[in-house]
């Protein structure tokens, strides 16, 4: 399984599932990046947090959290 955490700087990946419980599974699907494609722009240099373009805005996203996203 490869998850959004394990996406290089500059290539895009198609998000198939999102994993998790609870409040923050609701939070990254409120984000509307279930079944779309996502370009990671940006990792800090610590890796945490990673910066998304999704659905033409950009989104800053914690390792905890991209670890929870199932990409293709």
């Amino acid at each position: 399984m490869k998850t959004l955490r394990d996406v290089k700087c500059g290539t895009s990946a198609r998000v198939m599932k999102l994993h998790g419980d609870g409040a923050v599974k609701r939070r990254i699907m409120d984000m509307g990046i279930k079944g779309t494609e996502v370009l990671v722009r940006k990792v800090a240099p610590l890796g945490d947090p990673i910066e998304v373009k999704v659905r033409g805005y950009e989104l800053s996203l914690r390792k905890a959290d991209a670890a929870m996203i199932e990409v293709l």
